[in-house]
């Protein structure tokens, strides 16, 4: 039965309802390489984030029918792969071996020979590995990794949890060499011990830390270029149109032409505001393990507001508005090179403290690139932190479908009249774009102002639980 093979198509898979089609980014495994069930074979491109395909069962990798770069519509074939049962098998005693085994033993070989030097990918985790990981409290620091660029596979992780936990895997982590049958050489590396509430980066220290908002915290991969003219005379240049900037020209014009945009503005006293900030930054740090931002008493007291006027959490259906029930929140997070719309669920059921815990979530998982196309999808209104990068006046664009988008301007000190003397406060803008057919003037006003009360409402005595 050794010379009979059974092959399984993948296909590509429908990631969203409204994909359609994905580009392959990079290849995980290569012909000839061992695939686990769950394990990630390649990473896609979609209109919205980055993903990634996970293997469906086990086997051995066939023919790659999609190269990197290939868009590919979904439901056609990407690859194939063998399935263990129909493989040959590896012998590692004197049994003899077919030509065909000898093949994939020594491109097996070269592979996790190749893993015990390439940590390229030590720190990108799969959704499964990720789960393992919690229902077992592991730090992933501490599991060694076989996988492809030092990946660490799910078969790495219940390894771990086999041997007994830390104390066997940092034994483990000695320089050895195996047999085939018993696992791959692999020289371990020293990864910095974190907990598992601790954001996992894979940074390189030399780049500047950004800090301000929910921005990204390392620098953004460089675009692919193409020059036009000689080395002597280069007057212009080409950037690649990655199909996340396609989708979002798509939407930017999509919304633009379809919804009759307004503006509006309001000015708020923030003092209070940060007072409270400063007086428990420490404590929730030490506490949550994370810094609490004005984003999460903002997005509080615009999710109050929508509670007292409903109609801002709407859509247009051209004969009838949609309200929607559950208020969920996009966030705008802006990088370099794409602006994401990453939403929290059911906002209107969270305090202040589960909030800031939601922001610092999707921060993480935008600075990891491992924002789920379910992280995208949902949302009924959104809030741009656009005083993250010292904004204090803007015109945003609506987020299609949505009725309105909401920015928070930086925060600064300005001398205001009060009671008839001066007084230094702090100043803050929130500027609302509106979609005019379904909102006008009176009932968003009434909102910013509800929206202003409500951060002016914040005192040294407001619970964050």
């Amino acid at each position: 039965m050794s010379d009979q093979k059974q092959w399984t198509d993948v296909t590509m898979p429908q990631l969203a309802e409204s994909l359609v089609s994905a580009t392959i980014a990079k290849w995980l495994k290569q012909p000839g390489e061992t695939v686990e069930q769950f394990e990630p074979i390649c990473e896609v491109i979609t209109d919205k984030v980055n993903a990634e395909i996970p293997s469906t069962l086990d086997g051995i990798m066939g023919d790659l029918l999609a190269e990197e770069g290939q868009t590919v519509a979904v439901g056609e074939l990407i690859c194939r792969i063998q399935t263990k049962s129909a493989a040959p098998a590896v012998s590692t005693g004197a049994t003899p071996v077919s030509p065909a085994s000898q093949g994939n033993t020594q491109v097996q070989v070269h592979s996790q020979q190749g893993a015990a030097s390439d940590q390229s990918m030590r720190g990108r985790f799969s959704p499964a590995v990720q789960t393992l990981a919690a229902q077992h409290s592991i730090d992933l620091n501490q599991v060694m990794g076989t996988g492809m660029g030092g990946r660490i596979t799910r078969k790495d992780v219940l390894n771990y949890v086999q041997q007994g936990g830390p104390a066997q895997a940092m034994a483990s982590k000695q320089p050895t060499a195996t047999t085939l049958g018993q696992g791959s050489p692999f020289v371990g590396r020293q990864q910095p011990t974190a907990q598992l509430s601790t954001p996992i980066q894979n940074m390189d220290p030399a780049i500047p830390v950004r800090n301000s908002g929910i921005h990204l915290t390392e620098a953004p991969k460089a675009p692919v270029i193409e020059v036009e003219g000689d080395n002597n005379n280069r007057s212009e240049y080409f950037i690649d149109v990655t199909p996340i900037r396609s989708a979002i020209a798509r939407n930017m014009r999509q919304s633009v032409s379809e919804i009759p945009h307004a503006w509006t503005m309001i000015e708020v006293d923030v003092t209070n505001l940060v007072m409270l900030r400063n007086k428990i930054k420490n404590e929730f740090k030490q506490k949550e393990g994370i810094n609490i931002t004005y984003l999460a008493f903002l997005m509080k007291a615009v999710v109050n507001a929508i509670k007292e006027y409903p109609i801002m959490n709407s859509v247009w259906a051209v004969d009838k508005i949609i309200v929607k029930r559950d208020i969920n929140i996009s966030l705008a997070v802006g990088t370099e090179d794409a602006v994401l719309t990453p939403v929290i669920k059911k906002a209107d059921q969270k305090n202040i403290a589960g909030l800031a815990r939601e922001i610092d979530d999707l921060a993480r998982k935008t600075r990891e690139g491992t924002l789920k196309l379910d992280d995208m999808q949902g949302g009924t209104f959104t809030v741009n932190n656009t005083g993250s990068f010292g904004s204090i006046l803007s015109y945003p664009v609506i987020n299609y479908p949505q009725a309105a988008i909401l920015t928070f301007e930086s925060i600064v000190k300005r001398p205001v009249v009060i009671d008839d003397m001066i007084a230094v406060r702090s100043m803050a803008n929130l500027c609302l774009s509106l979609d005019h057919r379904i909102l006008d003037g009176v009932i968003c006003g009434r909102f910013l102002q509800r929206v202003k009360e409500n951060l002016e409402g914040y005192t040294l005595d407001t619970k964050l639980y």
